[in-house]
């Protein structure tokens, strides 16, 4: 990386500044021992021109159209001391022959030592055209966050809850939506599809990433139209990280044991890799509410990911990498055990002749993705990039006398071009093709009917998809920012999708910014994957014919006002409110027939009044009221409401009314002890008629885990679940597993109580 700002910096130093020129650079953050850690979201401004930009999750920089005869460029973070570089002075480059890099060390410094910094651990991104959340590396030290799934719990915009009681399996909402209406992203590769849904989230260790992006509303068309009410984009530890060493230990209360190892190596000028591993494993069985049903499933997972960059000094970059997973899950009564539900010629398994419910999963996953990026002049407004990504995927499980397995091989290809026209025009133009080559059994045996006549379906999707893009962004003085884009799909099973979408940002001033964001979206429904839960059931599957693409328009904005708290201006104020209006949407209905789980789509003539929208609404606040400490609250109250065959438009099931989220974090000098506090109140939702209608418990949720620093070692100790509150009864019938009221699908609040945990994080500086 360091190679290509320098050969930047040479050429404009041959050049004047007559001419509009790009400048790129690096922020770091200085550690009590002075030496360098990536400044990530750190603010650079040009002085004379007023203008500004934020480092990325590298701290690395890049500011356009840069001309004048004076160019000072200024680094600042909350917590740290500024940092000025004179780039030219009276037409006269002062750094001909080095990059440019800012070195911010911390405010405060006590008898000549250096107190460390913080990194804000939620912060929303000023420079977004669209409301994007940013949890950053500090933010997921803050709980246990021994996955991806449970990096949400200072966010008001997520919630996580699980899927059913048994599996373990976690799914997200984002506004007020289940996750399959958001796209999930690593580093912009759409992945965490198809039979990979369901236990996706689980198998991104928290302590394997820098950042997550959580991105409201319709995003770019350049990804697919599969975001529908927004993106969550992961970013992983890099290759050019200054970590040759990274290493996670954890263990809590239930006794589940965790490792992460991690190792970014740069091997020459041109070559870096970056490893990462992960092991945990479940080794106690927990029946709280002694129904004889554990309350999580025993699990174990092995995680290995290697990633590769090869950077050519003339800009050409080129990234790959391959990923592999395995995971084991038994769940069910506490008396199961593997194999248990393996079927004979004439025979059910021995846990149906013992009358043992189990539930029994294997998965196993391969990834591999490939990104090339080439520059086509010196300043790099030109460029061309291809990203190409495979996954193949195989599940197999059980769930009492239901078996679901299958297999798929999911491949993506982008090729784009890009060219900024001038300061205040860019544009980008590009093709896609996705194949989801998707096969799966679904069989459900009957006792009554004898061992040789299951009912069975399959579920098998080849669709190839082809698509062409175009996007337009316009900027106006960091004042104005509007993007526009078209995309049109054309999908082997459902022919063509259209969608347009925008956004648009508008700075009153640098501390009040409006965002206004629209667009449509389309998914491929799965509707065994896409709701876990229907598994987890004494009843059988009713689905009906040719079930449409999910088609959906999502309308919203924001308001976002920073303000000023003495010294400190990274306090703001925002209010949001998105509105998605479905054309097509995939119906569960628990209540219509009480042998089968009814799926259909809501667009169905015979209903009636044919409508599926979600409101949502959030207000947040964060401020730094005096030096080191932090408060975030946030609330969100979300109205969904759903056609459903026989009732009209009603409150949409199992969908929470509103979150409301208070976060208080504080550190000591020199960051030697840090304590984190998170408080949630968690609204009701709408239950099934089934369950005896009307709503479930309004319920409160307490986290808190204090840091000890050491040289190299962080230590900490936290609790999750701290008032102990579970669902009551979250396995209905659990005394008649095998009849068909058994429900274990209907969880709506947590199923483990109060847990202790304690871990220790060693990071080795270059």
């Amino acid at each position: 990386m360091k190679k290509i700002f320098a050969i930047l910096l040479l050429v404009f130093s041959c050049t004047t500044f007559a001419v509009a020129q790009r400048v790129a650079g690096k922020v770091f953050f200085l550690n009590p021992q002075g030496e360098k850690e990536p400044g990530a979201y750190a603010s650079v401004w040009w002085m004379e021109g007023k203008s500004a930009v934020e480092a990325d999750e590298n701290g690395t920089f890049v500011i356009k159209s840069l001309k004048g005869d004076n160019i000072t460029l200024i680094a600042a973070y909350v917590g740290y001391r500024q940092d000025t570089v004179k780039l030219f002075e009276n037409g006269v480059n002062l750094l001909p022959d080095r990059e440019i890099e800012f070195n911010l060390s911390p405010e405060n410094e006590l008898e000549g030592v250096t107190v460390t910094g913080r990194q804000q651990a939620n912060f929303l991104s000023k420079t977004a055209s669209i409301k994007t959340e940013v949890i950053s590396a500090a933010g997921l030290c803050k709980m246990a966050c021994c996955s991806l799934a449970e990096s949400f719990e200072s966010s008001a915009s997520v919630s996580v809850g699980y899927s059913d009681a048994v599996t373990g399996a976690k799914q997200i909402k984002l506004l007020g939506l289940s996750g399959s209406y958001t796209q999930m992203l690593d580093e912009t590769r759409p992945v965490m599809r198809g039979l990979a849904s369901p236990f996706g989230l689980t198998y991104v260790p928290g302590q394997w990433l820098e950042s997550i992006q959580i991105a409201k509303g319709p995003s770019s068309v350049v990804n697919g139209l599969e975001a529908i009410t927004g993106q969550i984009n992961v970013e992983h530890r890099k290759p050019t990280a200054e970590n040759p060493l990274f290493v996670n230990l954890f263990t809590n209360t239930n006794l589940r044991t965790e490792g992460n190892v991690a190792s970014s190596l740069q091997l020459n000028e041109k070559w870096s890799t970056v490893m990462m591993g992960h092991f945990s494993k479940d080794n106690k069985i927990h029946d709280e509410n002694d129904d004889m049903f554990r309350d999580d499933p025993l699990t174990q997972q092995f995680n290995f990911d290697n990633r590769w960059l090869y950077f050519n000094p003339n800009g050409t970059q080129v990234r790959f990498g391959a990923k592999f997973v395995n995971d084991t899950r038994i769940g069910g009564h506490k008396d199961y055990e593997e194999g248990m539900n393996d079927r004979g010629a004439s025979s059910f398994g021995e846990a149906y002749d013992k009358g043992i419910w189990g539930n029994e999963i294997h998965n196993t996953g391969v990834s591999g993705f490939f990104k090339l990026g080439i520059p086509l002049n010196e300043d790099q407004s030109k460029n061309i990039a291809v990203v190409a990504d495979y996954s193949y995927y195989d599940m197999e499980s059980s769930y009492g006398l239901k078996d679901f397995g299958g297999y798929q091989n999911i491949g993506f290809f982008n090729a784009m071009y890009h060219q900024d026209i001038n300061e205040n025009h860019k544009y980008t133009l590009g093709v896609s093709g996705r194949l989801d080559d998707i096969h799966s059994n679904y069989v459900a045996y009957n006792p009554a009917a004898g061992a040789s006549a299951p009912k069975a379906m399959e579920f098998n999707t080849d669709d190839k998809v082809i698509g062409a893009y175009a996007e337009y962004t316009y900027t106006l003085d960091e004042k104005i920012s509007l993007v526009a884009g078209l995309r049109g799909d054309y999908s082997s099973e459902f022919g063509w999708q259209v969608a347009p979408r925008a956004s648009f940002k508008y700075s009153f001033t640098d501390q009040t910014v409006l965002r206004l964001t629209g667009g449509r979206g389309f998914r491929t429904p799965h509707v065994i994957t896409d709701n876990l839960g229907v598994l987890s059931s004494g009843r059988n599957l009713k689905i009906a014919d040719n079930l449409e693409a999910e088609d959906a328009w999502t309308f919203g904005g924001n308001f976002t006002q920073y303000f000023r708290i003495g010294e400190r201006e990274s306090n703001y104020f925002s209010f949001d409110y998105f509105r998605t209006g479905f054309n097509h949407k995939v119906v569960y209905d628990w209540d219509i027939d009480m042998d089968n789980v009814v799926i259909y789509d809501f667009n169905d003539a015979t209903m009636g009044s044919n409508r599926a929208f979600t409101d949502t609404y959030q207000f947040d606040l964060s401020v730094e009221p005096i030096e080191r400490f932090t408060a975030i609250a946030t609330f969100r109250y979300s109205n969904a409401k759903i056609s459903m065959k026989g009732k009209g438009l009603v409150d949409a099931p199992m969908t929470s009314k509103y979150k409301a989220v208070l976060n208080l974090q504080y550190a000591m000098p020199m960051n030697k002890w840090m304590f984190d506090f998170t408080a949630q109140l968690n609204g009701p939702c709408t239950l099934p008629e089934f369950m005896g209608g009307g709503e479930s418990e309004v319920y409160p949720m307490l986290f808190a885990q204090i840091t000890k620093k050491f040289n190299l070692v962080d230590v900490y100790v936290g609790v999750e679940n701290i008032t102990g509150y579970t669902q009551d009864n979250p396995i209905l019938n659990a005394d008649n597993a095998f009849g068909k009221d058994f429900n274990a699908a209907m969880v709506w609040g947590p199923l483990m109580g109060r847990m202790v945990y304690a871990g220790m994080r060693f990071t080795l500086w270059k």
